[in-house]
C-alpha cells in the first residue's frame, strides 16, 4: 500500500500563516501538520508516500528532505510530484498528475490540511473493504463534500454545495478527506472516469466529483466508514486553526485553551459543557418555536432603542420603567455600575465590600486598593446576613456586593435575611448590590426574587442585578437587567449604554416571555428535583466532597490523592466532558482542590456520573 498526500494548495484563507509556507507546514500546538501526518503514516506498512506539491513546493521539499531524507521508514520511500499550475487548478488536477502512480498500488489518499486522531489511519487500513471513505456525522462547522449512506454503509450519493439542504442535515455525513482506493478500483473505475471528467469539465474541479459520478452507477463501489467520536478537523482558516489547537492540545495546555474561550463551546458539538451555568429546561419547545417563526423578521429588522426596551423589560419583570435598565448581558451593566460607583463626589475612592469566593467579574472591575473582602472561615464557605453585618460593621465601606446564591459556593441567604441586610445598609447609607442571577434555582424560587417595586422602594440604596442568561437558559441572547429605586443611578446607567444595546432576539424574548411564564415555573420546579437527584449521585463518587447548593452548580472538594486538574483533564480526554477547575479561585483554601460542576438535564448528568465512575487516572 502507498499514500498520496495532496499539498499543492495556497491556503489563502489562513492569511499570514501561509504567507511563506504551504498549509501543511502550519504548526498546531507546535507540531507542523505534515510532521504529524508523516508520523502517523510511518506506523503503517507502506511502500511509498507521494506528496503532490505546488505553492511553496520548493520550501516544503527542502523541509521534508532535511527532516526525513528520501525515506519515511526503511521500507517506505518519500517521493514528490509537482502541480505547476496550483493557482489555476483545484485538487482534481493534483490527483491527475499522479494518476499513473495511483494505479500501481492500493492507495491511501489524504489531504494535507487535516489534523486527526492517531486511530483513524489504522481504522481505514485494517478495514477489509477495499474502497473506503472515512466520514463523520454532519456538524455545523463542516463544509465541503457531504454524502448519504444506505443501511449497509454504501455511499449512494455525494452532495455538492449547490445541492446542500439544511432540512436534510440529519442524513448527511461529511467526508474526512481520507480515502482508501484499491489498485483495481483506480485502474478500472476511478482513473478512466477522472480522464473523461477533466476532459469534459476541466481541471478547476474537485476529485470528489468523480466519486460522485461513480456513486450514481448504483454499483456500490465505495463504502463509508463512520469515525464515531474520533477527533478530526480540517484547517482552512484562522478560526479552524484556533479550534484545532483546543481539540488537540496536550494536557498542560488543554484547560487554558478551553477556558480562555469564555464560551462558544457550540463549536465543539460533541463535547458536554458542565462549566457554563444555564437552565436546562427553559426555554420550552413552544417558546423556541415562536422565536423560530419570527426569525427572518428579527434577523433583518432593527431592534428598538433603550426607551422601548425599558418598557418591555418593565412589563416582563414587573418593575416600573424608571427603576429598570436592560443590558447586553449582565456583564455590560456590571462594567458600567462598577465604573460609576468608584468615587465619591469629593473624588475619594469608594470602599466596597466583597465576599470571596465569588463571581470575579465584580471585583475584577474594581480598584483592588478599594476592596474590603470577607472570606467565610468554614470548609463549606457558608455565611449569613449576620456574618456580613458583623464583619463589615467597623469597615468604612460605602457599597456591598452580594451574589445570592453565590458562585461557586452555592451559598444562599434567605430573602427575609437579605432584606434585614438591606435595612442595615439603608441605616448606614451603604449601597447594597444583590446579584440574584441564580435565585430562580433556589428551592423557594417563586418567592425569593427581590424584583418588585415595593421591595425596591422600601430599600432605595439597594440595586438588584440579574443575568437572564442563567435561569432563563438563553445565554446567546446576551440579556441582563439592573433594577433599583435609585432613579438617578438607573438614569446614569441608561446614558452610558448604547441606544441599541439589545438585539432584536433579546427584545422579542422579553416581549413574549409572560405568555410562557407558566412553562418557566414548571422548568424551575423540574430543575430543583433534578438537582436533588444529581446531588445524591455525586455524593456516591468517593473522591468528591459535595458542598450543598441552592444554585445550578455544585462546588466539590477533590479528595486526596487526586487533583482537580487531573479529574477535569481526564474527563475531557476520556469522555469529552468539560468541567471547571476552581482550585486557584480567590477565597478558596489554597491547600485544597476544588472543581465546579454545573447541573444539566438528567441524560447529561447521568453521562457525567458514569464518566466519573469510569475515570482512570494514572498515579
Amino acid at each position: 500500500m502507498q499514500a498520496i498526500i495532496l499539498a499543492a494548495g495556497m491556503g489563502r484563507r489562513l492569511g499570514d500563516y501561509t504567507k511563506d509556507n504551504t498549509k501543511c507546514m502550519v504548526p498546531v500546538n507546535g507540531v507542523r501538520l505534515i510532521d504529524r501526518l508523516l508520523g502517523q503514516l510511518a506506523k503503517q506498512q507502506l511502500n511509498r508516500v507521494i506528496i503532490v506539491v505546488g505553492y511553496k513546493g520548493k520550501e516544503l521539499r527542502e523541509y521534508i528532505d532535511s527532516q526525513y531524507g528520501q525515506q519515511l521508514t526503511a521500507k517506505c520511500q518519500l517521493q514528490f510530484a509537482e502541480n505547476p499550475v496550483y493557482d489555476k487548478t483545484n485538487n482534481i488536477y493534483s490527483l491527475a498528475i499522479v494518476k499513473d502512480k495511483l494505479q500501481e498500488d492500493d492507495t491511501l489518499l489524504i489531504e494535507s490540511d487535516l489534523i486527526f486522531s492517531d486511530r483513524l489511519i489504522p481504522m481505514i487500513v485494517d478495514n477489509p473493504y477495499p474502497n473506503l471513505a472515512l466520514v463523520a456525522k454532519y456538524e455545523t462547522w463542516m463544509d465541503g463534500t457531504m454524502v448519504r449512506l444506505d443501511d449497509e454503509q454504501n455511499i449512494v450519493n455525494f452532495i455538492s454545495k449547490d445541492a446542500f439542504d439544511y432540512n436534510d442535515v440529519d442524513s448527511y455525513y461529511k467526508t474526512v478527506n481520507i480515502y482508501k482506493l484499491s489498485r483495481q478500483f483506480s485502474q478500472q473505475k476511478y482513473v478512466p472516469f477522472l480522464d473523461a471528467y477533466t476532459k469534459a469539465v476541466g481541471n478547476n474541479e474537485y476529485y470528489e466529483n468523480v466519486l460522485r459520478i461513480i456513486s450514481l452507477l448504483n454499483n456500490h463501489d465505495m463504502k463509508a466508514l463512520p469515525i464515531g467520536q474520533e477527533k478530526w478537523y480540517e484547517i482552512d482558516d484562522k478560526q479552524d486553526l484556533d479550534i484545532a489547537e483546543a481539540l488537540f492540545a496536550d494536557e498542560k495546555d488543554v484547560l487554558r485553551k478551553y477556558y480562555g474561550r469564555y464560551g462558544g463551546f457550540w463549536r465543539f458539538p460533541q463535547m458536554l459543557d458542565f462549566c457554563y451555568l444555564v437552565n436546562p429546561y427553559f426555554p420550552s419547545r413552544r417558546m423556541k418555536d415562536e422565536l423560530r417563526a419570527n426569525f427572518d423578521t428579527l434577523l433583518t429588522e432593527y431592534p428598538s432603542g433603550m426607551k422601548v426596551n425599558t418598557l418591555i423589560a418593565s412589563k416582563c419583570f414587573g418593575v416600573s420603567e424608571p427603576y429598570i435598565v436592560p443590558g447586553n448581558g449582565a456583564a455590560e451593566l456590571i462594567k458600567i455600575l462598577m465604573s460609576l460607583t468608584t468615587t465619591l463626589s469629593n473624588g475619594k475612592r469608594v470602599k466596597t465590600g466583597f465576599v470571596r469566593p465569588t463571581f470575579e467579574e465584580y471585583p475584577n472591575r474594581y480598584d483592588k486598593d478599594a476592596q474590603v473582602t470577607f472570606v467565610p472561615q468554614n470548609e463549606d464557605y457558608r455565611y449569613t446576613a449576620d456574618d456580613l453585618t458583623a464583619f463589615f460593621s467597623d469597615k468604612d465601606i460605602r457599597q456591598l456586593m452580594v451574589i445570592n446564591p453565590d458562585n461557586p459556593s452555592g451559598n444562599f441567604i434567605p430573602k427575609a435575611d437579605v432584606l434585614r441586610l438591606a435595612q442595615w445598609c439603608e441605616e448606614r447609607q451603604i449601597r447594597l448590590v444583590v446579584d440574584e442571577s441564580f435565585v430562580d434555582f433556589s428551592r423557594d424560587y417563586a418567592t425569593n426574587s427581590l424584583l418588585s417595586d415595593e421591595t425596591l422602594e422600601q430599600y432605595p440604596h439597594m440595586a438588584v442585578m440579574k443575568s437572564i442568561s442563567k435561569s432563563y437558559g438563553v445565554p446567546g441572547l446576551r440579556l441582563g437587567i439592573l433594577a433599583s429605586a435609585d432613579k438617578e443611578l438607573i438614569s446614569r446607567i441608561k446614558k452610558e449604554v448604547s441606544i441599541w444595546n439589545l438585539n432584536s432576539f433579546a427584545e422579542f424574548f422579553m416581549q413574549i416571555y409572560n405568555k410562557h411564564e407558566k412553562d418557566y415555573q414548571r422548568a424551575c420546579a423540574k430543575f430543583v428535583a433534578e438537582r436533588d437527584s444529581f446531588e445524591q449521585q455525586l455524593r456516591e463518587i468517593p473522591f468528591l466532597r459535595v458542598i450543598p447548593t441552592e444554585a445550578n452548580y455544585f462546588l466539590c472538594e477533590v479528595l486526596h490523592p487526586y487533583t482537580a486538574s487531573e479529574i477535569v483533564i481526564r474527563m475531557l480526554k476520556q469522555h469529552n466532558i468539560l468541567t471547571r477547575d476552581c482550585s486557584l479561585k480567590p477565597g478558596l483554601d489554597p491547600n485544597r482542590q476544588y472543581m465546579r460542576i454545573a447541573v444539566r438535564n438528567h441524560e447529561d448528568n447521568t453521562r457525567l456520573i458514569e464518566g466519573l465512575k469510569e475515570l482512570k487516572i494514572t498515579q
